[in-house]
């Protein structure tokens, strides 16, 4: 699709800002949360006994192993533009289609697979669907595999 490396990852200028913010997020007021957290807690005494203690430094593993995946992701992220000139389905166009079926209109938006979320039109431009609308112009109809069985679809237009 974008002739990436196999280390690299695809995202869209918006994802990028979105993943940046979530990192200096965790990195800023989260840490400094969680770092009083544990501070108040081993102010309580034993630490052997002390739940909250537990608790906390649990918390902060797991904030810092999320720290560690966004960091990578973030290493690994090549920001690709979508051609607001192009005349096929691209990475981050927006394309709108017509399930020749039921005459259901979607919208959606090719992104790279981190910034997916289906429920918002986000696919992932390694999903099966996203995969059979890549290169597709308007008027093209496309078979597209959904979980739900095979459905035919048009595609009426690119861009916002």
């Amino acid at each position: 699709m974008t002739g990436l490396a196999d280390d690299q990852q695809a995202i869209t200028p918006e994802g990028l800002k979105a993943l940046e913010a979530e990192l200096a997020e965790l990195e800023g007021p989260k840490r400094a949360e969680l770092s009083k957290r544990i501070q108040a807690a081993r102010e309580e005494g034993d630490l052997k006994e002390n739940a909250e203690y537990h608790i906390a430094k649990d918390d902060q593993s797991h904030m810092e192993t999320k720290i560690l995946r966004l960091r990578e992701r973030l290493r690994s992220a090549v920001v690709v533009e979508a051609d607001g000139d192009a005349k096929v389905v691209a990475f981050g166009m927006p394309v709108t289609v017509t399930d020749l079926e039921s005459g259901k209109k979607q919208s959606f938006t090719i992104v790279g697979p981190t910034e997916a979320k289906p429920a918002e039109g986000k696919l992932s431009s390694e999903s099966p669907v996203a995969q059979a609308l890549l290169g597709a112009s308007p008027k093209d109809e496309v078979e597209v595999e959904t979980p739900g069985g095979a459905r035919r679809w048009r595609v009426d237009s690119l861009g916002g």
